[in-house]
């Protein structure tokens, strides 16, 4: 029983040192400070106050960020952001109307989001189209992505790191509204989902097509940032415990194992 007691006590020292390194590797994305670099200055460029009118010119803001716009009813407005893997991200948009008087009827608003395929990605939950009476003074727009994945297979619809665009328009409205003033407001909401979406796989490059004319810049931490995964962890303590598992288990065959001693003089 000291021998199971010494391996135990090796075996948990051993997981609470590889836990405690893999909370550190999590907490800082590389082992050394990285120097300067251009995205990190132009991560401190205000929101675009336009959008673009196609996927060609979108205009690029990062999550965290509100892009705003003056448009006309009937306009395509069109953003574009850079998401990783094991993120999720909820795009959000509020469109502010004309006031009632100069309107003549209700209308109906579309949240669209693509990849960098310009693939369309279907929202999990959120209110994707909303119609505004003709009192309405605002419109208000969510869509939740699917989690991003590391890779996928060719045939697959998945959503891969790399270019989101945004594109927020109006479906239906009065032929006489064409035109009409209006505000519009978009940000994104990034979650990181870790090991509990993990996939295994890696894309060789983000999907960030060089056809955006704003110049776009890769996320805080760069694409993939990082190989720890909470994952490890997991994987750590299995092999703990079939560790453990396997020393009870030895330590009882052998145990049943000794012959039996007669006292001497029976």
């Amino acid at each position: 029983m000291r021998t199971v007691r010494t391996v135990t006590a090796v075996l948990l020292a051993a997981t609470a040192a590889l836990t405690a390194a893999g909370t550190a590797v999590a907490d800082t994305p590389s082992g050394s400070p990285k120097p300067a670099s251009p995205s990190a200055s132009e991560g401190s460029r205000p929101a675009p106050t336009e959008a673009g009118t196609s996927f060609r010119t979108a205009a690029a803001f990062r999550p965290g960020q509100q892009a705003t716009a003056a448009a006309s009813a009937g306009d395509y407005l069109y953003w574009v952001l850079p998401i990783d893997a094991r993120q999720r991200v909820t795009v959000k948009a509020k469109v502010t109307l004309p006031e009632a008087a100069a309107r003549h009827g209700a209308s109906t608003w579309r949240l669209d989001v693509y990849d960098g395929l310009r693939r369309r990605q279907a929202c999990t939950y959120g209110t994707q189209t909303v119609a505004a009476g003709r009192e309405a003074a605002s419109v208000d727009l969510d869509c939740t992505l699917r989690t991003v994945r590391s890779g996928a297979e060719p045939w697959a619809h998945d959503p891969l790191p790399g270019s989101y665009y945004v594109r927020l328009t109006v479906v239906a409205l009065p032929e006489e509204d064409l035109g009409l003033p209006v505000r519009a407001a978009v940000e994104a909401e990034v979650r990181e989902s870790g090991g509990a979406y993990a996939v295994d796989g890696a894309l060789g490059a983000p999907l960030v097509p060089a056809t955006v004319t704003s110049p776009l810049r890769e996320p805080e931490d760069g694409w993939s940032g990082g190989w720890w995964s909470d994952r490890w962890i997991w994987t750590a303590a299995g092999g703990v415990l079939a560790g453990l598992a396997g020393v009870f288990g030895y330590t009882l065959t052998r145990g049943s194992g000794r012959p039996t001693r007669v006292p001497q003089g029976a």
